[in-house]
C-alpha cells in the first residue's frame, strides 16, 4: 500500500441506493471531508451514462480521488471510468449488498469513518474483471455470475412485485422449480477446455456477491487470476443445501462443486446472461478475464485481508 495526498475529491452519489439512504450517507461523508480540509466536487448523474460522463470530466480537470456513495451498482458504474487510470476509488457504502466495501474492510455502517479512509489516502493496486462481447466491454470488481444465479436475476428483473429482497427470493423459488443442468463450454487461458452440464458458474475477482455470499472464497484481487466456481447438480435438494455453505465458503469442499483458476475464460451457454457486480452485462458467449493492476482503491491501512 502507498499513501497519497488527498486534497480534492469528486463525490458521486446514487440517490436511490439503499432506498434513499445514500443521500444522507453522502452528506455525512462530505461533511467529514470538509472537516479534514478536503475540497469536494459533488456530482449526481441523471442516469448511469450521465454519471460516467461527469466522472470522466472531473478526471480531465484533475482530482485526487473519486468517492462513490451507494451500493455495488454505483461502484460498478465508476469502475467503467476509473479502470486503467491512476485516480483511486473511495467507497461510502449505502446499498444492500456492499460487497466491494466488505472485501476491502471499508466501514459499512459509518459514512464518516468511510470518508476518513478516503482522506487518509492509503491505496492498494488491485485487479479488475473484464467482460468482452462483440465490440463492447464491461469492467467488474467482484463476481460475474452465469447460470442459475443469472436466471434468478432475469426473473426478478421481470417482476414488478414485491420489492426488495423478497422479490429475489420468490424468483429463486420459481427457478428452483425449473432447475436443470445447462450445457456450458469454458475455455481457460485458450488451452484447457471444459464441456460440462452445470447449474451455475461464477467468476470471482473477489470472494463474495449478493451481500456476503462467499461464492469464490479463495479469490485474491491481486493475483491476476479469476477464481471459477461451478456447481454440477440438478438436484433441488442439493442446491438448497448448498446455500448455507456458501455463507461460509465451505461449498467448495462438496462433491458437486468444482473450482478452477484462470486469467481468461471463454464462456458459452445458449440463452444464458452474465451479471457482474449485480448488474446485467451481456448474453453469452463472452470473454471474461482478469486485468492485473487495473484499479487503485482506497482502503484502511490496518485492515488485514481474509
Amino acid at each position: 500500500m502507498i499513501r497519497r495526498e488527498v486534497g480534492k475529491v469528486t463525490a458521486l452519489t446514487n440517490p436511490v441506493s439503499g432506498h434513499g439512504a445514500a443521500i444522507r450517507a453522502a452528506q455525512i461523508a462530505i461533511g467529514r471531508l470538509h472537516e479534514r480540509d478536503v475540497q469536494v466536487t459533488e456530482i449526481i448523474g441523471d442516469d448511469a451514462e450521465d454519471a460516467r460522463h461527469l466522472v470522466a470530466s472531473e478526471l480531465e480537470r484533475g482530482t485526487d480521488a473519486v468517492m462513490v456513495t451507494g451500493g455495488d451498482g454505483v461502484v460498478s458504474n465508476a469502475l467503467q471510468v476509473l479502470a486503467g487510470s491512476h485516480v483511486p476509488l473511495g467507497i461510502v457504502p449505502a446499498g444492500t449488498g456492499n460487497d466491494h466495501a466488505r472485501e476491502f474492510g471499508i466501514p459499512t455502517k459509518d459514512p464518516a469513518a468511510a470518508a476518513d479512509v478516503v482522506a487518509d489516502g492509503w491505496t492498494e493496486t488491485i485487479d479488475l474483471g473484464r467482460i468482452r462481447w462483440g465490440d463492447a466491454e464491461k469492467w467488474f470488481g467482484t463476481v460475474a455470475a452465469t447460470g442459475f444465479d443469472s436466471l434468478v436475476t432475469d426473473r426478478a428483473n421481470r417482476m414488478t412485485w414485491p420489492h426488495g429482497r423478497l422479490r429475489y427470493y420468490i424468483a429463486m423459488l420459481a427457478e428452483l422449480s425449473q432447475l436443470r443442468l445447462l450445457p456450458f463450454r469454458l475455455v481457460l487461458d485458450g488451452t484447457k477446455e471444459i464441456d460440462a452440464d452445470i447449474t451455475l458458474a461464477a467468476f470471482g475477482n473477489t470472494r463474495s456477491y449478493g451481500g456476503g455470499l462467499l461464492i469464490c472464497p479463495n479469490a485474491d484481487p491481486t493475483d491476476g487470476l479469476l477464481d471459477i466456481t461451478m456447481a454440477h447438480s440438478a438436484s433441488r435438494t442439493k442446491l438448497v443445501r448448498l446455500f448455507p455453505t456458501v455463507m461460509k465458503g465451505t461449498h467448495v469442499d462438496l462433491d458437486e462443486v468444482t473450482t478452477a483458476r484462470a486469467a481468461s475464460i471463454h464462456v458459452e451457454c445458449p440463452g444464458i446472461n452474465v451479471y457482474a457486480d449485480g448488474d446485467f452485462a451481456c448474453a453469452l458467449p463472452a470473454e471474461i478475464s482478469a486485468v492485473p493492476a487495473a484499479l487503485q482503491i482506497l482502503r484502511p491501512r490496518a485492515y488485514q485481508d481474509h
